[in-house]
């Protein structure tokens, strides 16, 4: 839904896109570019970067429990 300029509804969908869609991106280019340029994927290294992700998986999943508990406009009908 951002991809197609619906921020209002991805939001709604999950309040957590704005954090997740660029961090996904920036690591897809990193693996791109580093293939391109060494024709093999990147390892990622940096101590930062890996901290970053896990506390955003960790949100994620705090979001979840919250939005299966009722918050942020959950549970979502299936």
């Amino acid at each position: 839904m951002a991809v197609a300029g619906d921020f209002a509804g991805a939001t709604h969908m999950h309040p957590l896109w704005f954090l997740v869609l660029p961090y996904v991106g920036a690591l897809c280019a990193v693996h791109l570019g580093h293939y391109l340029l060494r024709g093999r994927l990147a390892t990622i290294e940096q101590p930062s970067v890996r901290r970053a992700g896990y506390a955003l998986l960790t949100l994620l999943v705090v979001v979840w429990i919250a939005r299966f508990l009722g918050a942020f406009g959950g549970p979502c009908p299936v």
